[in-house]
């Protein structure tokens, strides 16, 4: 589909200090990592997957073709990179996945003539239990 390898060359990668708390380690540490993409002078994907990427995910890019982002989840600067990547190909690969065409299928013969004795059964049980007609 695409080479992973060649993709992670064109991401970039920030750190930035984590907020929330944390103490004395979060004023001190860069752990959150922010992944930067720009689609547009991404030379992995061909024009279609490009819009397909841009069309699908349309709320995950800005208006500049990028997509931004972050991992502030672990202490660890190298755990949230590995997280913020993974999470990045799995948001690619969906945007990239075809859904298969649905091929209707015709109802078989047999099905239609069981559903068709079980209407006229019940047709006849609903006369049934009509008052005779004595004229």
């Amino acid at each position: 589909m695409f080479d992973k390898h060649a993709l992670t060359l064109e991401l970039t990668f920030k750190a930035i200090r984590s907020s929330g708390a944390g103490g004395q380690h979060v004023n001190k540490v860069s752990s959150k990592i922010e992944l930067t993409f720009n689609i547009h002078e991404s030379l992995v994907f061909d024009e279609a997957q490009k819009a397909r990427l841009l069309n699908k995910l349309s709320t995950k890019f800005t208006k500049d073709g990028l997509l931004i982002m972050q991992c502030d989840e672990t202490r660890s600067q190298h755990k949230n990179k590995e997280l913020v990547t993974k999470r990045f190909f799995e948001l690619i690969e969906s945007g990239l996945f075809v859904p298969k065409k649905r091929i209707p299928t015709k109802i078989p013969r047999a099905a239609v003539k069981k559903r068709l004795k079980s209407k006229r059964n019940l047709s006849e049980k609903k006369t049934n239990r009509q008052k005779p007609d004595l004229e």
